[in-house]
This record gives structure tokens, C-alpha cells and sequence, in this order.
């Protein structure tokens, strides 16, 4: 079976849930690129790739310097994953259609059926995520901030 190779968005759930955990747990210093990279086995480069939307659509804040990094702008219980697949994905199709041959018979009629189920995957996959928060995220996996503080050494 083919795997998607693009991680983004599974990247950008798993960043904003360690943000928001790091929150939770009491930690107020910003969470450097390297250390989100460490959790998500992905190059620190990726993490700020994924991030860079997220900043710009107002879910995190980052700081820069040598005690800069990253910290969740937004209440958990306010961001659904809708908003994230949203800022990732913008207009781009879901199910990578390709440029068909237009002088095929098939190939000049095909295009536009495939952006139309395109568009209905994409509605139904936001209409999914859209009840699905980030504070949902954290309950569904079992997070504890008791936890947390102690891994992070915050307590």
C-alpha cells in the first residue's frame, strides 16, 4: 500500500500537542526547534518548515535567539485540527492529481472529474477535523502534565 510522504501535518499535530503540553505542565520558557525535533524524529529544519504556517495563521509564537523557540498563541480548546490542515494545505489538492495528455479522449475529460472528487475529499477530511480539537488530541492520548513536568524537569 502507498504511504503519503508528506508528514506536515502529522508533524504540525504532534508540535502543537508537545507545545500544549509543555503549557500544561507549567512550563513558561519557549521550546527550541531541536528539542520538538527530538520528539518528532525530524530534522529541526522540518519542524520550523511546519511551524512557519502555524506562526503566520497565529497558533504559535516564536522567539528568536539562543533561549528563543516556540510557544502555543492559542487555548487548546479553541484550535481544531481543521484550522491546521487548513493553514498546511491551503488550496493544494489532497490526492495529487496529475496533468493528463488533453489530445487523449479519456485525458481531456478526466481533469475535471478529478478536481471535483478532489474537493469533495478535501470538504469531507476539514468537515472531520473540524470536530476535533487540540485539547481533544491531548485527552485521546492520555496526557498527564504530572507527567510531563517531570520529563521536562519542571518539577
Amino acid at each position: 500500500m502507498a504511504r503519503s510522504t508528506n508528514t506536515q501535518f502529522a508533524v504540525a499535530v504532534h508540535v502543537l500537542t508537545y507545545l500544549a503540553s509543555s503549557a500544561a505542565a507549567g512550563r513558561t520558557t519557549p521550546v527550541g526547534s531541536e528539542e520538538l525535533a527530538g520528539s518528532t524524529s525530524v530534522n529541526p529544519v522540518h519542524v520550523r518548515k511546519v511551524l512557519g504556517p502555524l506562526r503566520a495563521g497565529g497558533l504559535v509564537h516564536s522567539r528568536p535567539g539562543a533561549h528563543g523557540g516556540w510557544e502555543l498563541a492559542v487555548d487548546p480548546d479553541a484550535v481544531t485540527l481543521a484550522e491546521v490542515w487548513r493553514l498546511l494545505q491551503g488550496s493544494d489538492p489532497v490526492l495529487g492529481i496529475h496533468g493528463p495528455n488533453p489530445a487523449c479522449a479519456v485525458g481531456a475529460n478526466i481533469q475535471d472529474v478529478l478536481v471535483d472528487i478532489d474537493q469533495r475529499v478535501s470538504a469531507a477530511i476539514t468537515a472531520e477535523l473540524g470536530g476535533i480539537t487540540l485539547s481533544d488530541i491531548l485527552d485521546t492520548a492520555g496526557f498527564d502534565a504530572d507527567d510531563y513536568a517531570v520529563i521536562a524537569g519542571l518539577s
